[in-house]
């Protein structure tokens, strides 16, 4: 061997020695390929991907309750700084409203809860979502299926409107009732529109199923005694997830 190239062999195996392994291909994060749906909020609007072929079930349940007019003039009743904002089910006055049965949990076949990920509110039982949603505006690997049991079903993904989110998150908070963290002046969904075949959604005003109208008052009745007032409930289990 060449004595004279010597040093520069050696420096090469130096060099190859050092040089860092590759490190592995991260999985793609999957892009929704369902429908599109519009959530209009007194802060701005959020356009949301549907999974509707990973969490078909989920995606079903969700447009029945967005084509029913089941969303509108619901509020945004629980937001978390570096969490979640969670909403869908309550009015104004923290009144739940009625919901269909609960679906079952789909979270196994989930993308993974995500900056941006639009998942099901549930209660402390796997398969009890129904209509409350929250989208998570950061990373929350632990509320992934396997990691603290069933996990919340990711079945959304925001596309535009992350920055409207992002604000939602940061209003002030108190508690009202039995639930905290709920912003101090509503946040209100205005409606929810599913994306129309030449991309456009449907305004909020004249569109969705339209809420029984209150019954006109009949005559006057004699005022009853008021009856006896039973002891207070307490509050059924709140669909949250938990930090």
């Amino acid at each position: 061997m060449n004595l004279a190239f010597a040093p520069l062999v050696f420096i090469l195996a130096q060099a190859a020695a050092e040089a860092p392994s590759p490190q592995p291909t991260p999985t793609p994060r999957p892009l929704p390929n369902g429908p599109v749906v519009m959530i209009q909020t007194s802060m701005g609007k959020i356009k949301v991907g549907l999974h509707k072929d990973k969490v078909p079930i989920t995606v079903d349940n969700f447009l029945k309750y967005v084509r029913s007019g089941q969303y509108d003039g619901t509020i945004f009743h629980r937001v978390i700084p570096g969490f979640m904002a969670q909403g869908g089910g309550f009015e104004v006055d923290m009144t739940e409203r009625p919901t269909r049965p609960a679906i079952r949990n789909e979270a196994k076949t989930a993308p993974r809860n995500l900056r941006g990920t639009v998942a099901m509110a549930r209660t402390n039982a796997a398969d009890s979502a129904t209509d409350q949603f929250f989208i998570n505006v950061k990373d929350n690997p632990f509320l992934d299926f396997g990691i603290r049991g069933a996990g919340y079903t990711v079945f959304g993904e925001v596309l535009e409107g992350m920055d409207v989110v992002d604000k939602i998150v940061l209003v002030p908070t108190t508690s009202k009732g039995a639930y905290d963290n709920v912003p101090d002046k509503p946040v209100f969904i205005t409606c929810v529109r599913e994306a129309q075949a030449d991309g456009s959604f449907p305004p909020c005003s004249g569109a969705g199923a339209a809420r029984p109208a209150a019954a006109a008052p009949g005559a006057p009745k004699p005022a009853a005694a008021p009856p006896a007032k039973p002891p207070a409930a307490a509050p059924s289990p709140k669909p949250s997830p938990k930090p």
